[in-house]
């Protein structure tokens, strides 16, 4: 049985989230509820979570507060669950050590996979492929990236974008689906911040850069 943390001070999502996660699966999560930050942050230093759900906007403590403070001495999975959909705080949130970002209206179902899938990532309970192209390879187990046999390091938008191109090698994604993995549904995001991140990314990868291709008017892809 999984142990989450929920802070969050909307009663309807807390009711929302409590039910679907507790009632899905027999035994497979129990959910505890922090409904302001201050509280949200005793339950999590007073116990062992195996994941933090943490909206943004709380009474007391604000989600990034809460983020901050808990990466100083855990690892613990974090995912953000908020109606703050624009990119800085998006990014704000990657950069302090949040493993995901939902925005809200989200459907449970979603939210359910992807607290799934990374516990039991966080677990090591489940290893993917490593994908590679040409010389640059991406290890989603360790989120290791190697170009021409050197570590790089790339932000976590950067690294996601690399991610969903070396998952379809050779096929061209769209703008709109590279926006809709990356940032997530009704984002908002504008096509030309999706191309400034793939701008940086090339430069980060510097002549493996060249192996993403542009399709005028279409997308992107990765060839060997």
């Amino acid at each position: 049985m999984y142990r989450i943390l929920l802070v969050e001070d909307d009663e309807n999502i807390q009711t929302l989230i409590y039910n679907y996660f507790t009632k899905k699966e027999t035994d497979a999560f129990t959910v505890e509820i922090a409904a302001d930050g201050e509280t949200g942050l005793e339950k999590a230093y007073e116990n062992r979570y195996d994941l933090l759900l943490l909206d943004i906007m709380l009474p007391e403590l604000d989600g990034f507060a809460i983020c901050r403070e808990i990466r100083k001495e855990s690892d613990v999975p974090i995912i953000f669950i908020t109606a703050r959909a624009n990119e800085t705080d998006i990014l704000n949130g990657y950069a302090i050590g949040c493993d995901d970002y939902v925005v809200k209206p989200f459907p449970l179902p979603v939210l359910y996979q992807k607290v799934n899938a990374l516990i039991k990532r966080s677990k090591g309970l489940v290893r993917s492929k490593i994908f590679s192209a040409g010389n640059l390879s991406l290890n989603p187990n360790n989120g290791m990236v190697i170009c021409s046999g050197q570590e790089i390091k790339l932000t976590a938008k950067e690294y996601a974008i690399l991610k969903v191109l070396l998952e379809n090698k050779g096929m061209i994604i769209s703008r709109d689906r590279l926006i809709d993995i990356v940032w997530g549904y009704n984002s908002g995001t504008d096509e030309r911040v999706l191309d400034t991140h793939m701008r940086n990314l090339r430069k980060a990868l510097g002549a493996n850069g060249k192996q993403i291709k542009t399709a005028i008017r279409r997308g992107y892809k990765i060839e060997d």
